[in-house]
């Protein structure tokens, strides 16, 4: 067992610990998304991407542009055109000219959209919270600690975007 002082260098060469760490991360992420996934199309006959953008239209009250939605989610312009296309479709959210640049849009959720996204974000809350029933408090604070702890290892091993590759 490697303890908390051992060192990437004190390890084995064949990296056996830190992939086995990565597949279960990876795997625990998976099944969780796989499932609310599942479960938002079900009870609310959408896709986890409306409900991501609708999320994040829901903390910026004001209003998002398409590139700052494009940015938060990580993905391109052209997929979020057609994701918020749909949900004007819906009357879910709304599109307006910026007032500071008259060439860009502000997205914004409608009175609709507000009181779906509600809906959804408390049944998501209940079904991430039923997904990890079985662990304890303690339990839950211990791996929030650990998994703080990973994030920073990682950050310190990533390399910024446009600054070349880690070797």
């Amino acid at each position: 067992m490697i303890d908390a002082e051992t060192t990437v260098t004190d390890r084995p060469k064949d990296h056996h610990v830190e992939l086995r760490l990565w597949l279960r991360l990876l795997t625990c992420s998976t099944m969780i998304e796989r499932e609310i996934r599942r479960r938002l199309a079900d009870s609310f006959d959408t896709t986890l991407p409306r409900f991501d953008l609708m999320a994040q239209l829901y903390k910026m009250r004001s209003g998002l542009t398409l590139g700052e939605l494009s940015q938060r989610l990580m993905v391109s312009n052209g997929n979020m055109t057609g994701l918020v296309e749909r949900l004007v479709e819906g009357g879910l959210v709304a599109r307006e000219q910026s007032q500071a640049d008259r060439r860009k849009h502000v997205i914004r959720l409608t009175d609709e959209g507000e009181r779906q996204f509600t809906a959804m974000a408390a049944a998501h809350g209940d079904w991430v919270a039923e997904m990890l029933a079985g662990m304890d408090t303690g339990q839950i604070e211990r791996l929030m600690e650990l998994l703080g702890t990973a994030k920073a290892s990682v950050a310190g091993a990533t390399v910024p975007r446009g600054r070349g590759k880690a070797g």
